[in-house]
């Protein structure tokens, strides 16, 4: 297992268990102050968490025992449980963990039933025989309990190749939600494509600007730092603008207490016709839910945005104001508009009314990198 432990890149803790090593996006302090059983799952599932190693090794075997989540009476989403085997940053593999527990969730009954599961071995065959980078990306929406790593010719870490690191925040769509797998979030497309190192911290339900978590970023070494902000907030009706502004000011300045030059980009939310004009709380779609289906639907009234409550045209408009007043050279915002707009939304429509699939990720990646990694660019070399 130290070995192992040596590979793990996107982790922010590593607990050591009996049997392994199960990987934390959050730290044991942090996980402790907010006492959310939505945030305990999300932190280990393993989004962006990867092993990265060199090797000639022609066959790999992966040892680990999964936690998955089901829904009495939904389907299971598409795309879950992969893992992304990458050769010098090259997709060549894509493969599916046969065993894990299953954590089974009935939202009627509110019950919660753990099914145990034996450990899963993966097995990558075929690889090139040459000295070459290899990763080996976790499932993006399970715990992931690693258990053993075996293959046919000496490993060692990746080294440092003077890659800047990446240290972003936001909501599941963020972690991950329909992307095809763990190296196809939006988030990871991005990393690649600017060449740089992900930490992700895309908490699904869980970009609340909780103090913790502006916390343990500001305490994170990082040469790039974004916050996408917004969601959330809404579909969980958190707060009323009174309360949103400061949050977003303290979270800011909670960074900036650890990271006072280095780039901070601040993302609006993209575009999701239910909560443009209609707050929070976000709720399943009953109508839906009979058909089996999964969808979302927003429940508040329109009519008190003008007494504080937030919809997502709102926080846009709180984030730009928030930006500008604030004098810092180095921070700079980007609308989530121009990521996933109201004209992309009828040639990829969010499926479940609430989260992008795949090809909408890909899009999303391109138009950051496009926008972001560029010279000019708020994240510009």
């Amino acid at each position: 297992m130290e070995l192992v432990s040596s590979l793990v890149r996107g982790a922010l803790e590593l607990e050591r268990t009996p049997h392994g090593l199960l990987p934390h996006r959050l730290p044991a302090w942090a996980r402790a102050q907010a006492g959310d059983p939505q945030l305990a799952t999300v932190e280990a599932q393993t989004s962006g968490v990867r092993l990265a190693l060199r090797t000639a090794a022609t066959r790999l075997e992966l040892d680990t025992l999964p936690t998955r989540i089901s829904f009495t009476g939904l389907p299971s989403p598409a795309g879950g449980d992969v893992y992304d085997l990458l050769v010098d940053g090259v997709l060549t593999t894509r493969l599916i963990a046969d065993g894990g527990d299953t954590v089974a969730i009935d939202m009627a009954a509110g019950t919660q039933t753990l099914v145990p599961g034996p450990v899963a071995t993966l097995r990558f065959d075929g690889l090139p025989a040459r000295e070459k980078d290899v990763e080996i990306w976790l499932p993006y929406r399970e715990r992931t309990e690693l258990r053993d790593l075996r293959a046919d010719a000496p490993i060692a870490p990746i080294p440092d190749r003077g890659r800047r690191t990446w240290l972003h925040h936001g909501s599941s769509i963020s972690h991950g939600s329909n992307a095809s797998g763990p190296s196809a979030t939006w988030p990871a497309r991005a990393a690649a494509a600017g060449g740089v190192e992900l930490i992700n911290l895309g908490l699904g339900g869980s970009a609340l600007l909780d103090p913790f978590t502006a916390r343990v970023m500001r305490d994170t070494p990082a040469d790039l730092i974004s916050v996408k902000i917004g969601i959330n907030v809404v579909n969980a009706d958190l707060m009323r603008r009174r309360a949103f502004g400061p949050a977003v000011h303290g979270f800011l300045d909670t960074i900036r207490d650890g990271h006072p030059d280095v780039p901070l980009l601040v993302i609006s939310a993209i575009h999701c016709p239910i909560h443009e004009e209609t707050p929070g709380p976000g709720a399943f779609d009953p109508a839906a839910l009979a058909e089996g289906r999964l969808s979302f639907r927003a429940t508040g009234d329109p009519g008190e945005v003008a007494a504080g409550r937030l919809t997502l045209r709102v926080i846009r408009e709180e984030l730009s104001r928030i930006v500008a007043q604030r004098t810092d050279s180095r921070l700079s915002y980007l609308d989530g508009l121009e990521l996933y707009g109201p004209g992309d939304a009828e040639a990829l429509p969010l499926p479940d009314a609430l989260h992008p699939d795949d090809a909408t990720h890909a899009l999303m990646a391109a138009r950051f990198a496009e926008r972001v990694f560029v010279p000019d660019g708020a994240f510009g070399s």
